[in-house]
């Protein structure tokens, strides 16, 4: 993206972490559409990360704290991750 090279001291643990198996627990990623510090399209491609159930939920006018900015919809979500892993 936009950050700087990284250190080619790291490149054998980068390799590595490269090729760790797939999450499977279900899980949903919370964005805040004007986050300013992470945007949302960041987050836009993390599904390849996840093997079971995966949601990405992204709140409209909600910056980069969306337990605060937007209670109600992150409360829904982890209702609804509950609901998930119950299953």
């Amino acid at each position: 993206m936009n950050n700087a090279p990284g250190d080619p001291r790291y490149a054998g643990i980068e390799a590595r972490l490269a090729t760790q198996p797939k999450i499977l627990v279900p899980t949903i990623n919370i964005h805040g559409a004007v986050d300013g510090v992470s945007p949302a399209q960041n987050s836009k491609e993390h599904w390849k990360y996840f093997g079971s159930q995966y949601q990405r939920r992204v709140l409209d006018n909600v910056g980069h704290n969306p337990p605060q900015e937007d209670p109600k919809g992150f409360a829904e979500a982890v209702l609804d991750l509950y609901k998930m892993a119950a299953i």
